[in-house]
């Protein structure tokens, strides 16, 4: 882990503990590497319920509730299947807060459209969703961790909108 991943996770689990929210993940190509950075941190027990690793489609509609429509409109590498995935894991593990990862790690599967290091993240709440698309390719292990860095920024940023909200 990251010196930026440990206290990015660090400040994450500081929110979550003093504001009593809970939290899920869903992921894809990250493939349960952001929960691993979150539950580094000791006490993350008290706030991550867990989390779903949807690599088949099947798994992505039948547990996260991403549409066959989104699917095959957008594909599962696209912000809209990002945001369904995020909306679907909060509703299968009843959690406040959300993240969701897709996308193309490599070092193959990639497309001229999509092509390999191509990586939708979205963090989420009832009330707003926030979405990035990461775009370089620096190798799969890079791309990881380059996802997972941006998702635990992402969330960050959204929590600390929250707070100040309210």
């Amino acid at each position: 882990m990251s010196v930026e991943t440990k206290k990015l996770s660090k400040e994450i689990s500081e929110f979550f503990w003093r504001e009593g929210f809970t939290l899920a993940t869903a992921e894809s190509c990250t493939a349960g590497n952001v929960p691993a950075v979150i539950t580094a941190i000791p006490g993350s027990s008290r706030f991550y319920k867990g989390g779903i690793v949807a690599y088949a489609n099947e798994v992505k509609q039948s547990l996260l509730h991403v549409s066959q429509e989104t699917l095959e409109k957008y594909g599962a590498v696209s912000e809209e299947t990002v945001v369904e995935m995020v909306k679907g894991v909060m509703e299968t593990l009843g959690t406040d807060y959300a993240v969701a990862t897709s996308g193309i790690a490599g070092p193959a599967g990639g497309t001229p459209e999509k092509p390999v290091g191509t990586i939708w993240v979205a963090v989420g709440n009832k009330e707003k969703i926030l979405t990035a698309k990461l775009t370089e390719d620096e190798g799969r292990e890079k791309n990881i961790q380059a996802a997972t860095a941006k998702t635990l920024q992402l969330l960050l940023d959204l929590c600390q909108n929250q707070e100040n909200e309210h």
